[in-house]
C-alpha cells in the first residue's frame, strides 16, 4: 500500500513543481511600457521619442474655406447637344471644392433651358447672356470672344470693392471639354499663369508646352508653332489677383486671328518665361477637347409630335432646328 501510494507521488511531483515555477514566474514579471509607434525620420525631435499612438494628434486638413476659389468661366450657345453638355460640366464640378461656375450665354436673354439647368445644378453658378453681334458670326472669326469678356467683367465687378488678398484661380471651361479632377487640385496653386497639356486638339492626340528644367521653352503643337503662346484655351489657368490687377486685359476683336485668341491675351498678362508647368511639367494630360457628336436629327417628326413634351433641348418642336444646328456648328 505504502509502496503505490510512494510511487505516485514521484508521478505527480514533476507537475506541481512545474505548476509552482510558472505561478513564481508570472507573479514576478513587471507589466511592460505600451509601444509607441515607429516614427517616419528615424529619430524623435526634442521629447526624445515617439508620442503613443492614442496620445499623437490627427493630421491636420487644409480647411476648405481656406482654398483658393476657382471660377470657371463657360460661354454656351443653343444647339441640340447643349443640355448633355452642360449636365456632363455640372456633374464634373460638382465634385471641385470651392468652384464657382460663371455660365454666359450667347444669346439676348436668358434662355428657359439654361435658367431651369442652373437652378438645379447644384452648385455656385453665376447665370449671365451676351449675345455675339451678328458680323462677327461667320467662318473664320474668333469665337465666344463677347461671352468671355462678360465673364472677365463680372469677376472684375465683383471683388473690386473687396479687401485684398483675395486668393482664386480663374480658367476658361469650354463646354466642349472633359476634365480630371487632378486638374483642378493642379490649377488651384497658381502663382500667375500656370500651363499644362491638352488632349485631342491640334490635329494631334495632345499638345503641351516642352519644359526643361521647370521653365516652359517652346511649344509641341500640330499648328502654327511660333504663335507667342502655342496653346489650347483649355489648357491655362490664370490667377484671380493677376485678372484682377490688369483690368484691361481682355479678348479682342479688332485685329486678332483665328487660333489667336489666347496669345492675344496671355500676353497682356504674362510671359512665357514666367510660365508656371503644371501636370507633373506637362507630360499628364488631364483635360480633352473631347466634342460631342453631331447629333442626328433626320428622323425627327414636324408634324404628329409626342403628347409630352419632354425637354431635351432648346426650340426642338421647330421644324427648321437641323438647319439652324448646321449654321450653329459652322459660326462656333
Amino acid at each position: 500500500m505504502k509502496s503505490q501510494l510512494f510511487s505516485r507521488f514521484l508521478l505527480l511531483l514533476p507537475w506541481v513543481l512545474i505548476v509552482i515555477i510558472v505561478l513564481d514566474i508570472d507573479s514576478s514579471r513587471a507589466p511592460l511600457p505600451a509601444l509607441a509607434p515607429r516614427g517616419g525620420g528615424g529619430g524623435g525631435g526634442g521629447s526624445g521619442g515617439a508620442r503613443p499612438a492614442a496620445a499623437r494628434a490627427p493630421p491636420q486638413r487644409r480647411p476648405e474655406a481656406a482654398l483658393p476659389t476657382i471660377y470657371a468661366i463657360t460661354p454656351t450657345y443653343s444647339r441640340p447637344v447643349q443640355k448633355a453638355e452642360l449636365t456632363r460640366l455640372a456633374n464634373t464640378f460638382r465634385q471641385v471644392a470651392r468652384l464657382h461656375w460663371i455660365l454666359v450665354e450667347d444669346a439676348a436673354a436668358r434662355s428657359e433651358l439654361v435658367s431651369r439647368f442652373v437652378a438645379g445644378a447644384g452648385l455656385p453658378c453665376t447665370h449671365l447672356h451676351v449675345p455675339t453681334p451678328r458680323r462677327y458670326k461667320r467662318p473664320g472669326l474668333p469665337r465666344a470672344t463677347e461671352q468671355r469678356n462678360a465673364g472677365l467683367a463680372w469677376l472684375r465687378q465683383r471683388h473690386q470693392h473687396l479687401p485684398p488678398p483675395q486668393p482664386g484661380v480663374l480658367f476658361f471651361a469650354d463646354d466642349d471639354n472633359t476634365y480630371s479632377l487632378e486638374l483642378f487640385q493642379e490649377m488651384r496653386t497658381t502663382r500667375k499663369v500656370s500651363v499644362w497639356p491638352v488632349g485631342l486638339v491640334g490635329g494631334r492626340r495632345y499638345e503641351r508646352p516642352v519644359v526643361e528644367n521647370g521653365k516652359v521653352v517652346g511649344w509641341y503643337t500640330g499648328w502654327r508653332a511660333d504663335r507667342p503662346f502655342a496653346i489650347d484655351m483649355a489648357g491655362f489657368a490664370v490667377s484671380l489677383q493677376v485678372i484682377l490687377s490688369h483690368p484691361k486685359a481682355v479678348f479682342k476683336r479688332r485685329g486678332s486671328q483665328p487660333g489667336m485668341q489666347e496669345s492675344d491675351f496671355l500676353k497682356q498678362i504674362t510671359t512665357v518665361e514666367e510660365l508656371e508647368p503644371k501636370a507633373n511639367n506637362c507630360t499628364k494630360v488631364l483635360v480633352w477637347h473631347t466634342r460631342t457628336e453631331k447629333v442626328n436629327l433626320a428622323n425627327e417628326p414636324k408634324y404628329h409630335l409626342d403628347t409630352v413634351n419632354i425637354e431635351v433641348l432648346q426650340a426642338q418642336e421647330l421644324p427648321w432646328l437641323e438647319s439652324l444646328e448646321n449654321e450653329l456648328m459652322v459660326v462656333w
